[in-house]
């Protein structure tokens, strides 16, 4: 079926309850996140890209979920942005439909990072000895290549395919942050039932397995530990920046669905766009620095280049 929409552009609401005497504070808000964002997750990605010694599997990983969570925010938040600041809340329905693609697409992506995460955690205290022989830096980055090009596009290509052709006769305000497949779908004067079944079907795949895994990686980690290791929160310590990321991505959607599960619960749009900009962007800024107080190594690094730029600069000014 042909898009045969007389409609050609939609209109994103943003916080539908929000009056227009807070656009500025909201956009300047929302820039503000957006910039610490960019430097947080651009600084993981510097230090590990640019220091030999994080040139391993696991930061490889971290690296790659950082920069998944920049691209995520650098397709939604400055459309946010130029909505509030200039009242720019127009936008094409093919881009919307893009936009629509890469909010779930990264969204999948960062699902299934965390995944390949806890399994490197897994093959780290169960096989120690091995470790290094079974997770090289080599086969982590094929796995962080398989993620990217065909885990997240797998399972989401399709319902990107289908809302691009969805028939728009009417209305056309997107009352959400930024385009998804609900927010589209709502705007459908056809009939979406298999559309919205597919969406809700890739959605359990990108929740429910890798949180499956996650689970079942822990257990296994929690039974190996409970078994070999004497001084146990030593060994399980290694896993709490893991788990950190893991709460602050999985909690709130699975809050999400079991609330969105229960008819007589519904979420007003002001709500709904709160929760979706807390767990859709706000983990994005509070995992860089997750990565910093865990992880021992980066911090490590972080101290010598803050030394480096120091050094420089009490050269540069005093001599």
């Amino acid at each position: 079926m042909s898009n045969q929409t007389g409609v050609s552009e939609v209109i994103l609401v943003g916080f539908p309850g929000i009056t227009e005497d807070y656009n500025t504070l909201i956009s300047a808000m929302m820039f503000l996140v957006y910039m610490i964002s960019l430097i947080a997750n651009g600084s993981v990605i510097c230090l590990v890209s640019g220091n030999i010694h994080l040139h391993h599997p696991m930061y490889l990983i971290i690296a790659n979920l950082a920069a998944s969570d920049i691209l995520f925010d650098t397709v939604t938040l400055p459309k946010l942005i130029a909505r509030y600041w200039f009242g720019a809340s127009h936008m094409s329905f093919k881009v919307c439909i893009f936009q629509m693609f890469c909010v779930h697409y990264f969204g999948s992506l960062d699902s299934f990072l965390l995944m390949v995460m806890a399994l490197d955690r897994c093959v780290s205290i169960y096989q120690p000895l091995r470790y290094t022989l079974i997770i090289t830096t080599k086969r982590a980055f094929i796995t962080c290549g398989i993620c990217w090009i065909f885990l997240a596009t797998s399972t989401n290509a399709a319902v990107a395919v289908q809302d691009s052709q969805i028939v728009l006769c009417g209305p056309n305000k997107i009352y959400s942050l930024f385009c998804t497949n609900a927010a589209v779908t709502s705007l459908a004067c056809t009939d979406v039932t298999y559309i919205r079944r597919v969406a809700f079907v890739c959605a359990m795949v990108v929740l429910l397995v890798p949180l499956g895994l996650i689970l079942l990686s822990y257990l296994l980690i929690i039974a190996v530990i409970s078994s070999r290791y004497d001084n146990w929160q030593k060994a399980f310590y290694t896993c709490t920046t893991h788990l950190l990321v893991v709460g602050l991505y999985y909690a709130p959607r699975i809050f999400i669905y079991i609330v969105n599960s229960i008819r007589s619960v519904i979420i007003n749009p002001d709500t709904n766009a709160l929760l979706l900009f807390l767990y859709s962007v706000v983990p994005h800024m509070a995992n860089p620095i997750i990565y910093f107080l865990s992880t021992k190594e980066i911090r490590q690094t972080v101290c010598k280049v803050l030394k480096k730029i120091k050094y420089r600069l009490y050269h540069t000014f005093c001599y």
